[in-house]
């Protein structure tokens, strides 16, 4: 699956990083040996989603445009129509960067899922768009309300794509998460000493993305055709 994943993913981005837990890193890299040492941004330890979102955004900064669109890509998807995952990223990409807000990629429904969370559709973000604004947020349901969530049409599963550039980020998180901005800047000024940035990593507190920083009124890509 990670193999899968990298290679839809070398259709949407010339530059592709692999986030990981330092225990999977060498599996990693036997995995995908055709990228260099710097692609694998590795945590000391596991603290979350949103910490090594944070620490890819940091290491990502330091090497490209920072109004470049990032893609977080989850490896354990499967996918049948990569060409609608290569259509919808390249959308979500565009308008992150025309809105400059984080873009989610939400997937229509396919059967009663409890085990995914659920993105409520508000309006398009105009007449010709499948792009519409988030609603809200469902956590993952019991089967009955599930049940209501894809009956109505008006729910996407929510499978954690994030879209955004490294700027858009950065704004979000001064606006809704200061704790994830101290984070970032303290990775920033720890960058050349190997072991104050792994200790620095290793002091956070678990958290996830969701709760963090995503769950606040946004663009979802609705991606019926993946």
């Amino acid at each position: 699956m990670l193999q899968s994943t990298y290679d839809r993913a070398r259709q949407v981005a010339d530059h592709i990083y692999i986030v990981t837990e330092a225990g999977h890193a060498d599996e990693l890299r036997k995995q995908l040996p055709e990228l260099p040492d710097d692609a694998f941004i590795v945590e000391p330890a596991r603290r979350g989603t949103a910490n090594c979102i944070v620490m890819a955004l940091e290491h990502i900064s330091r090497r490209h445009d920072k109004d470049e669109p990032v893609a977080f890509i989850a490896a354990d998807h499967q996918v049948r129509d990569a060409s609608g995952f290569v259509r919808s990223f390249t959308i979500a990409g565009a308008v992150a960067k025309e809105r400059n807000r984080i873009t989610l990629i939400g997937i229509e429904p396919t059967y009663i899922a409890t085990g995914f969370g659920y993105i409520e559709e508000g309006d398009p973000i105009r007449l010709d768009s499948i792009v519409r604004e988030v609603k809200g947020f469902k956590e993952k349901p019991d089967f009955a309300v599930a049940r209501k969530f894809v009956e109505s049409g008006q729910y996407l599963w929510n499978c954690a794509y994030f879209v955004g550039t490294v700027n858009i980020f950065m704004k979000e998180m001064k606006q809704h998460s200061k704790k994830l901005l101290k984070t970032f800047e303290k990775l920033e000024k720890l960058k050349d000493n190997k072991d104050a940035y792994a200790k620095a990593y290793l002091s956070l507190e678990t958290a996830m993305i969701e709760y963090e920083l995503i769950e606040s009124e946004r663009p979802a890509c609705r991606a019926g055709d993946l």
